[in-house]
């Protein structure tokens, strides 16, 4: 990076063995209004662990994204042999894109054995972010993430601009749709795992649920007010969106951006033990029982409990675990695994009025606690089910009406459902 002068915003992208994508993703954001690239920091954390971690080929292809990206921080194209990235090099010099990057890959400056990688990729970056932003004084600068194999439009960067310019928001999460695969099974994959990222969201919501936003790396932007806030970014190895967006909802809203779109990569992947990359190896592989969703009465019996401690908070813990066990047993023997009797009565004697105590009820039950309320029904009372059933299930209780969806037979075997089922719920539900 040459200079920091006038940078209201930085794009923290992490980079393992990306030289592939990254050119790519940098061209699509250097599309953006130049005004806007001028004002804006991409900021690439090319990583990896100590070598006993990491393979000699991701060590040489950070070197080599590295290399890449000194030549074109100086205006030179790259004298690497990369043609198909040549026009994505041409359009990254043509452009006002500003960016820089950190090695965090060169003998001495790997990621530490202890520490996860794409949250302790991330971390590095949105804490640099954080240094540039109280040096040079900004109150209101923003920190969005994406990662190195995801596309943008061309107003990424005015739309998340304009979100955090009209609301008091502390995060966002951007409409996202993954890219499509050429290979029809890698299609059929993606789609399903969408329709399964997407169904859960919109039971949330349907809930009521203060979390029902979908959790993925590549779409997250805050306020560096807010980073501060939650104490940043976490270093996990997986699930590091899920648990930052955590944080995140309970000191504000988390907003949607929908009036654009990014689209992460569906690849395959076996870095991290869940998420994208891996759902999709399991369905190549045959395991496709991840596939099926959570049903949908789990969704009412949240309604039904959050409706509950939001009617009346200020009872002791054995009423709420009452009026829990009327709603359904499997409430109760959940929130006695989480301890509530023992937690609840603090939390109250803290509290010193009612709006006080149902925001401290939603910092207690909070996504991860709502998670694994979900888990702990589909393993105890209501089995997981069919996908198209699952998706019939939960409109049905939203009450929206989408016939290309309803008129489908429930025997349906057409090769393309998936993505038929996928496309109406991106129109319908873009919060979702």
């Amino acid at each position: 990076m040459r200079s920091e002068e006038g940078i209201e915003r930085v794009v923290v992208i992490p980079v393992l063995a990306e030289s592939a994508s990254l050119f790519k993703t940098l061209a699509h954001i250097s599309e953006n209004r130049p005004d806007l690239l001028r004002s804006t920091l991409i900021l690439c954390v090319v990583n990896n662990h100590p070598p006993q971690m990491t393979t000699p080929e991701a060590f040489c292809d950070n070197q080599k994204t590295l290399s890449m990206l000194w030549d074109l921080l100086h205006g030179a194209m790259p004298l690497l042999p990369v043609v198909e990235a040549r026009c994505d090099f041409e359009r990254i010099i043509r452009s006002d894109l500003r960016f820089g990057f950190v090695d965090a890959s060169s003998p001495g400056l790997e990621i530490p054995e202890r520490d996860g990688g794409v949250g302790a990729a991330r971390k590095i970056g949105m804490d640099a972010a954080l240094t540039l932003f109280e040096r040079e004084g900004l109150h209101r600068g923003e920190i969005f993430c994406l990662d190195a194999d995801t596309l943008v439009e061309p107003n990424y960067l005015e739309a998340l601009r304009r979100h955090f310019h009209d609301t008091r928001d502390p995060a966002a999460v951007v409409k996202y749709a993954h890219q499509k695969p050429l290979e029809y099974r890698l299609h059929t994959a993606i789609c399903r795992y969408e329709i399964f990222l997407r169904a859960y969201v919109i039971g949330l919501s349907f809930a009521g649920s203060p979390y029902a936003f979908h959790s993925i790396g590549s779409t997250m932007a805050c306020t560096a007010r807010a980073y501060v806030d939650v104490r940043g970014m976490n270093r996990r190895k997986a699930a590091e969106d899920f648990h930052f967006l955590n944080k995140l909802a309970k000191i504000g809203r988390i907003g949607t951006v929908s009036t654009t779109t990014v689209y992460p990569s569906p690849r395959l992947s076996t870095r991290v033990p869940f998420g994208t990359g891996r759902s999709m190896v399991r369905f190549i592989n045959g395991e496709t029982d991840e596939y099926r969703l959570y049903h949908a009465d789990i969704f009412t019996i949240l309604r039904d409990w959050l409706a509950e401690m939001d009617a009346d908070p200020y009872r002791d813990s054995g009423q709420i675990l009452e009026a829990a066990c009327k709603i359904h047993p499997g409430l109760k023997g959940y929130l006695d695994l989480s301890r509530f009797s023992i937690d609840w009565p603090f939390i109250c004697r803290n509290c010193p009025d009612a709006e006080h105590l149902r925001h401290q009820f939603h910092v207690w039950f909070d996504g991860l606690k709502t998670l694994r309320l979900v888990h702990h029904l589909s393993r105890t009372a209501f089995a997981p089910v069919g996908m198209l059933e699952g998706v019939k299930a939960l409109l049905q209780k939203t009450g929206r009406r989408i016939p290309v969806i309803e008129d489908i037979p429930h025997e349906s075997a057409e090769p393309d459902l998936p993505f038929r089922i996928l496309r109406e719920l991106r129109a319908h539900f873009p919060h979702s």
